[in-house]
Protein backbone atom coordinates (compact mmCIF):
# COMPACT_ATOMS: atom_id res chain seq x y z
CA UNK A 1 0.00 0.00 0.00
CA UNK A 2 2.96 2.59 0.80
CA UNK A 3 4.33 1.77 -2.32
CA UNK A 4 1.09 2.47 -4.25
CA UNK A 5 0.76 5.79 -2.36
CA UNK A 6 4.55 6.96 -3.69
CA UNK A 7 3.44 5.86 -7.06
CA UNK A 8 -0.02 7.99 -6.97
CA UNK A 9 2.28 10.68 -5.39
CA UNK A 10 4.79 10.95 -8.25
CA UNK A 11 1.69 10.40 -10.47
CA UNK A 12 0.22 13.51 -9.14
CA UNK A 13 3.77 15.57 -9.36
CA UNK A 14 4.07 14.69 -13.03
CA UNK A 15 0.59 16.22 -13.24
CA UNK A 16 1.34 18.88 -11.53
CA UNK A 17 4.36 19.76 -13.31
CA UNK A 18 3.98 19.62 -16.82
CA UNK A 19 2.50 22.57 -17.46
CA UNK A 20 5.86 23.87 -15.85
CA UNK A 21 7.47 21.55 -18.32
CA UNK A 22 5.97 22.70 -21.25
CA UNK A 23 6.11 26.66 -20.21
CA UNK A 24 10.20 25.82 -20.14
CA UNK A 25 9.88 24.20 -23.56
CA UNK A 26 8.46 27.09 -25.00
CA UNK A 27 10.34 29.69 -23.36
CA UNK A 28 11.81 32.56 -26.32
CA UNK A 29 14.96 32.29 -27.81
CA UNK A 30 17.68 34.85 -26.70
CA UNK A 31 17.18 38.09 -28.75
CA UNK A 32 19.29 37.89 -31.90
CA UNK A 33 20.09 41.81 -31.06
CA UNK A 34 23.09 41.03 -28.91
CA UNK A 35 25.10 38.77 -31.65
CA UNK A 36 24.05 41.35 -33.94
CA UNK A 37 25.62 44.09 -32.44
CA UNK A 38 28.75 41.67 -31.19
CA UNK A 39 28.72 40.72 -34.84
CA UNK A 40 29.17 44.76 -36.09
CA UNK A 41 31.71 45.11 -32.92
CA UNK A 42 34.15 42.30 -34.01
CA UNK A 43 34.18 43.84 -37.72
CA UNK A 44 35.07 47.15 -36.39
CA UNK A 45 38.16 45.66 -34.29
CA UNK A 46 36.76 46.74 -31.22
CA UNK A 47 35.58 44.30 -27.72
CA UNK A 48 32.14 42.95 -27.81
CA UNK A 49 30.07 44.15 -25.03
CA UNK A 50 28.99 41.30 -22.84
CA UNK A 51 25.54 40.27 -21.95
CA UNK A 52 24.19 40.96 -18.70
CA UNK A 53 24.26 37.31 -16.73
CA UNK A 54 20.96 37.74 -15.61
CA UNK A 55 19.13 38.49 -19.13
CA UNK A 56 18.28 34.72 -19.76
CA UNK A 57 16.80 34.32 -16.11
CA UNK A 58 15.29 36.96 -16.79
CA UNK A 59 13.71 36.25 -19.90
CA UNK A 60 12.91 33.00 -18.65
CA UNK A 61 11.08 34.67 -15.31
CA UNK A 62 7.20 35.13 -14.67
CA UNK A 63 5.98 38.51 -13.97
CA UNK A 64 6.26 38.68 -10.26
CA UNK A 65 9.51 36.47 -10.05
CA UNK A 66 13.01 37.08 -8.48
CA UNK A 67 15.47 35.44 -10.50
CA UNK A 68 16.83 33.08 -8.68
CA UNK A 69 14.65 32.69 -6.05
CA UNK A 70 12.43 29.93 -5.74
CA UNK A 71 8.61 30.04 -5.55
CA UNK A 72 5.66 28.27 -4.07
CA UNK A 73 4.13 25.94 -6.87
CA UNK A 74 1.30 23.67 -6.43
CA UNK A 75 4.11 20.69 -6.81
CA UNK A 76 6.27 22.15 -4.24
CA UNK A 77 3.59 22.25 -1.32
CA UNK A 78 2.26 18.77 -2.26
CA UNK A 79 5.81 17.48 -1.55
CA UNK A 80 5.83 19.61 1.07
CA UNK A 81 1.84 17.81 2.64
CA UNK A 82 3.57 14.53 2.00
CA UNK A 83 6.81 15.02 4.11
CA UNK A 84 5.25 17.32 6.88
CA UNK A 85 2.37 15.05 7.53
CA UNK A 86 2.40 12.76 11.24
CA UNK A 87 3.82 9.11 10.79
CA UNK A 88 2.94 6.31 12.95
CA UNK A 89 5.60 5.74 15.73
CA UNK A 90 5.62 2.47 17.61
CA UNK A 91 7.31 2.55 20.98
CA UNK A 92 7.99 -0.72 23.38
CA UNK A 93 10.14 -1.25 26.19
CA UNK A 94 12.28 -3.78 27.49
CA UNK A 95 13.33 -4.51 31.19
CA UNK A 96 17.18 -5.52 29.86
CA UNK A 97 18.07 -6.16 26.46
CA UNK A 98 16.97 -9.81 26.14
CA UNK A 99 14.32 -9.78 28.13
CA UNK A 100 10.09 -9.50 27.58
CA UNK A 101 8.66 -6.29 26.24
CA UNK A 102 6.99 -4.72 29.36
CA UNK A 103 3.47 -5.54 29.38
CA UNK A 104 2.27 -2.42 31.43
CA UNK A 105 3.28 0.38 33.80
CA UNK A 106 5.29 2.67 31.85
CA UNK A 107 5.12 6.21 30.90
CA UNK A 108 6.32 7.55 27.84
CA UNK A 109 7.24 10.97 26.94
CA UNK A 110 8.32 12.31 23.26
CA UNK A 111 10.18 15.89 23.11
CA UNK A 112 10.96 18.52 20.69
CA UNK A 113 14.66 18.59 20.50
CA UNK A 114 14.62 22.26 19.85
CA UNK A 115 14.97 24.67 23.23
CA UNK A 116 11.63 27.01 24.25
CA UNK A 117 12.46 30.77 25.27
CA UNK A 118 13.11 29.14 28.51
CA UNK A 119 15.71 26.64 27.64
CA UNK A 120 13.36 23.86 28.05
CA UNK A 121 12.53 20.80 25.57
CA UNK A 122 8.48 21.03 24.49
CA UNK A 123 6.64 17.88 25.00
CA UNK A 124 4.93 16.97 21.99
CA UNK A 125 2.82 13.60 23.05
CA UNK A 126 2.81 11.61 26.08
CA UNK A 127 1.07 7.72 26.46
CA UNK A 128 0.57 5.66 29.52
CA UNK A 129 0.06 2.55 27.08
CA UNK A 130 3.01 0.18 27.46
CA UNK A 131 2.61 -0.59 23.92
CA UNK A 132 2.28 3.09 22.55
CA UNK A 133 1.46 4.34 18.88
CA UNK A 134 2.03 8.18 18.56
CA UNK A 135 1.36 10.20 15.37
CA UNK A 136 4.36 12.84 15.27
CA UNK A 137 5.21 14.58 12.04
CA UNK A 138 9.12 13.35 10.53
CA UNK A 139 11.64 15.23 12.62
CA UNK A 140 14.18 14.19 15.16
CA UNK A 141 12.84 13.64 18.85
CA UNK A 142 13.66 12.76 22.31
CA UNK A 143 11.52 9.75 23.93
CA UNK A 144 11.55 9.20 27.43
CA UNK A 145 10.16 6.35 29.41
CA UNK A 146 9.40 5.69 32.82
CA UNK A 147 8.84 2.81 34.49
CA UNK A 148 8.45 3.04 38.49
CA UNK A 149 11.34 4.95 39.44
CA UNK A 150 13.71 3.78 36.19
CA UNK A 151 13.76 5.88 33.36
CA UNK A 152 15.75 5.97 30.03
CA UNK A 153 15.95 8.33 27.13
CA UNK A 154 17.07 8.31 23.48
CA UNK A 155 16.61 9.89 20.28
CA UNK A 156 14.40 9.45 17.20
CA UNK A 157 14.65 10.22 13.88
CA UNK A 158 10.79 9.69 12.43
CA UNK A 159 10.70 8.90 9.06
CA UNK A 160 7.90 8.82 5.85
CA UNK A 161 5.73 5.71 7.06
CA UNK A 162 6.39 2.94 9.87
CA UNK A 163 8.58 3.92 13.07
CA UNK A 164 9.08 1.15 15.27
CA UNK A 165 11.81 2.23 19.15
CA UNK A 166 12.63 -0.33 21.58
CA UNK A 167 13.88 1.52 24.77
CA UNK A 168 16.31 -0.84 27.03
CA UNK A 169 16.18 0.25 30.63
CA UNK A 170 18.38 -1.93 32.49
CA UNK A 171 16.67 -2.19 35.73
CA UNK A 172 16.14 -4.14 38.71
CA UNK A 173 13.85 -3.81 41.68
CA UNK A 174 14.17 -3.48 45.56
CA UNK A 175 11.87 -5.21 48.48
CA UNK A 176 12.85 -3.68 51.92
CA UNK A 177 12.18 -4.79 55.34
CA UNK A 178 13.03 -4.22 58.79
CA UNK A 179 13.72 -6.05 62.30
CA UNK A 180 14.70 -5.14 65.65
CA UNK A 181 17.95 -7.27 66.26
CA UNK A 182 17.05 -11.07 67.10
CA UNK A 183 14.33 -10.86 64.38
CA UNK A 184 11.83 -9.37 66.54
CA UNK A 185 9.14 -7.67 63.56
CA UNK A 186 8.42 -4.06 63.54
CA UNK A 187 4.68 -2.84 63.42
CA UNK A 188 4.29 -1.62 59.87
CA UNK A 189 3.07 1.46 60.67
CA UNK A 190 6.03 2.11 62.65
CA UNK A 191 8.62 1.51 59.93
CA UNK A 192 9.37 3.46 56.53
CA UNK A 193 12.14 3.95 54.00
CA UNK A 194 14.34 6.38 52.05
CA UNK A 195 16.45 5.48 48.98
CA UNK A 196 19.13 7.78 47.60
CA UNK A 197 21.41 7.76 44.93
CA UNK A 198 24.70 6.56 45.66
CA UNK A 199 27.52 8.22 47.06
CA UNK A 200 30.16 8.74 49.49
CA UNK A 201 28.39 11.06 51.47
CA UNK A 202 24.63 13.30 51.70
CA UNK A 203 25.81 15.90 49.72
CA UNK A 204 26.91 13.48 47.33
CA UNK A 205 23.12 11.57 46.79
CA UNK A 206 20.18 12.27 45.24
CA UNK A 207 16.68 11.55 46.85
CA UNK A 208 15.22 8.50 44.72
CA UNK A 209 12.24 7.38 46.54
CA UNK A 210 10.74 8.52 49.87
CA UNK A 211 8.26 7.11 52.72
CA UNK A 212 8.40 3.66 51.02
CA UNK A 213 6.91 1.10 52.79
CA UNK A 214 8.04 -2.22 53.88
CA UNK A 215 7.65 -4.96 51.61
CA UNK A 216 6.71 -2.45 48.47
CA UNK A 217 8.47 -3.16 44.94
CA UNK A 218 10.87 -0.41 43.54
CA UNK A 219 11.60 -0.34 39.77
CA UNK A 220 14.89 1.30 39.76
CA UNK A 221 17.32 1.76 37.10
CA UNK A 222 20.37 -0.58 37.85
CA UNK A 223 22.95 0.41 39.97
CA UNK A 224 24.42 1.05 43.72
CA UNK A 225 21.91 2.80 46.45
CA UNK A 226 21.97 4.42 49.74
CA UNK A 227 19.05 3.14 51.69
CA UNK A 228 17.41 4.58 55.06
CA UNK A 229 15.36 2.61 57.48
CA UNK A 230 13.80 4.49 60.40
CA UNK A 231 11.93 3.25 63.19
CA UNK A 232 9.87 5.37 65.01
CA UNK A 233 10.43 8.86 64.12
CA UNK A 234 12.65 9.90 66.93
CA UNK A 235 16.65 8.41 66.25
CA UNK A 236 16.48 4.96 65.71
CA UNK A 237 18.24 4.64 62.02
CA UNK A 238 19.89 2.76 60.00
CA UNK A 239 21.67 2.83 56.81
CA UNK A 240 23.20 0.13 53.90
CA UNK A 241 24.31 0.28 50.88
CA UNK A 242 22.58 -2.14 47.75
CA UNK A 243 23.38 -3.43 44.23
CA UNK A 244 20.21 -3.64 42.03
CA UNK A 245 21.49 -5.82 39.45
CA UNK A 246 19.26 -5.65 35.72
CA UNK A 247 16.66 -8.01 35.72
CA UNK A 248 16.80 -8.82 39.03
CA UNK A 249 14.65 -8.42 42.60
CA UNK A 250 16.95 -7.29 45.49
CA UNK A 251 15.79 -7.82 48.99
CA UNK A 252 16.89 -7.05 52.04
CA UNK A 253 15.85 -6.71 55.54
CA UNK A 254 17.97 -3.96 57.80
CA UNK A 255 17.93 -4.43 61.72
CA UNK A 256 17.62 -1.75 64.37
CA UNK A 257 19.43 -2.14 67.47
CA UNK A 258 16.15 -0.52 69.15
CA UNK A 259 13.30 -0.70 71.35
CA UNK A 260 9.27 0.61 71.87
CA UNK A 261 8.87 2.15 75.06
CA UNK A 262 5.83 3.22 76.79
CA UNK A 263 6.21 5.84 79.68
CA UNK A 264 3.41 5.98 82.91
CA UNK A 265 3.27 8.24 85.98
CA UNK A 266 2.17 5.87 88.74
CA UNK A 267 1.78 6.61 92.52
CA UNK A 268 3.04 2.71 92.83
CA UNK A 269 4.63 -0.40 90.96
CA UNK A 270 1.89 -1.73 88.56
CA UNK A 271 -0.68 1.18 89.42
CA UNK A 272 -2.65 3.17 86.96
CA UNK A 273 -1.31 6.27 85.14
CA UNK A 274 -1.85 9.53 86.15
CA UNK A 275 -3.49 11.20 83.90
CA UNK A 276 -2.15 15.62 82.55
CA UNK A 277 1.86 14.69 82.38
CA UNK A 278 4.10 16.57 80.15
CA UNK A 279 7.06 14.09 79.83
CA UNK A 280 10.32 14.78 78.06
CA UNK A 281 13.19 12.30 77.19
CA UNK A 282 16.98 13.29 77.28
CA UNK A 283 19.78 11.35 75.87
CA UNK A 284 22.95 10.69 77.92
CA UNK A 285 24.63 14.06 76.18
CA UNK A 286 21.48 15.99 77.42
CA UNK A 287 20.02 16.41 73.88
CA UNK A 288 15.63 16.13 74.27
CA UNK A 289 14.76 13.35 72.12
CA UNK A 290 11.30 12.99 72.93
CA UNK A 291 8.50 15.77 74.40
CA UNK A 292 4.50 14.33 74.76
CA UNK A 293 1.84 15.47 77.12
CA UNK A 294 -0.29 12.65 78.16
CA UNK A 295 -1.00 9.38 80.23
CA UNK A 296 0.41 7.10 78.31
CA UNK A 297 2.83 7.90 75.50
CA UNK A 298 4.56 5.24 73.66
CA UNK A 299 7.76 5.97 71.26
CA UNK A 300 10.50 4.09 69.84
CA UNK A 301 14.38 4.84 71.11
CA UNK A 302 17.72 3.64 69.77
CA UNK A 303 19.93 1.59 72.25
CA UNK A 304 21.47 3.59 75.00
CA UNK A 305 21.00 5.39 77.98
CA UNK A 306 18.17 8.12 78.66
CA UNK A 307 16.31 10.29 81.42
CA UNK A 308 12.78 10.59 81.68
CA UNK A 309 10.93 13.74 82.92
CA UNK A 310 7.58 13.95 83.96
CA UNK A 311 6.25 16.93 84.92
CA UNK A 312 2.65 17.51 86.75
CA UNK A 313 2.08 20.27 87.94
CA UNK A 314 4.43 22.22 89.66
CA UNK A 315 6.38 18.99 90.43
CA UNK A 316 8.81 17.23 88.02
CA UNK A 317 9.97 13.60 88.31
CA UNK A 318 12.53 11.54 86.96
CA UNK A 319 14.29 8.79 86.46
CA UNK A 320 17.26 7.31 84.49
CA UNK A 321 16.41 3.95 82.11
CA UNK A 322 18.14 1.99 79.38
CA UNK A 323 17.19 1.20 76.35
CA UNK A 324 17.98 -2.23 74.96
CA UNK A 325 17.16 -3.97 71.51
CA UNK A 326 14.27 -6.15 72.05
CA UNK A 327 10.44 -6.41 72.61
CA UNK A 328 8.24 -3.43 73.60
CA UNK A 329 8.95 -2.09 77.24
CA UNK A 330 6.93 0.15 79.61
CA UNK A 331 9.10 2.65 81.76
CA UNK A 332 7.50 3.41 85.18
CA UNK A 333 8.11 6.71 87.01
CA UNK A 334 6.92 6.55 90.88
CA UNK A 335 6.12 9.50 92.88
CA UNK A 336 6.06 7.67 95.97
CA UNK A 337 10.32 8.00 95.64
CA UNK A 338 9.82 11.90 95.48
Amino acid sequence: MARNSWVMAIGVLAALFAPQLAAAQEAPEPRPRAEHDAAQARAAGETPPEAPADDAASALAEPGEVPGVPTETPATSAIEAVTQAPQPVHLKARVTDKGDIIPSGLVWRVFDTRADNNGQLAMVAKSDDADATLSLPPGQYVVHVAYGRAQASDTITVNPGENDKTMVLEAGALRLNSAVTGDIAIPVNLEHFDIFSGGTSDADRTLVAQNVAPNDTVTLNAGTYHVVSYFGDVNAVVRADLRVEPGQLTEATLYHRASQISLKLVSEAGGEAIADVDWTIKSSAGETVFQETGAFPATVLQEGDYTVLAKRGDTVYNRAFQVVPGQPREIEVLTSVY
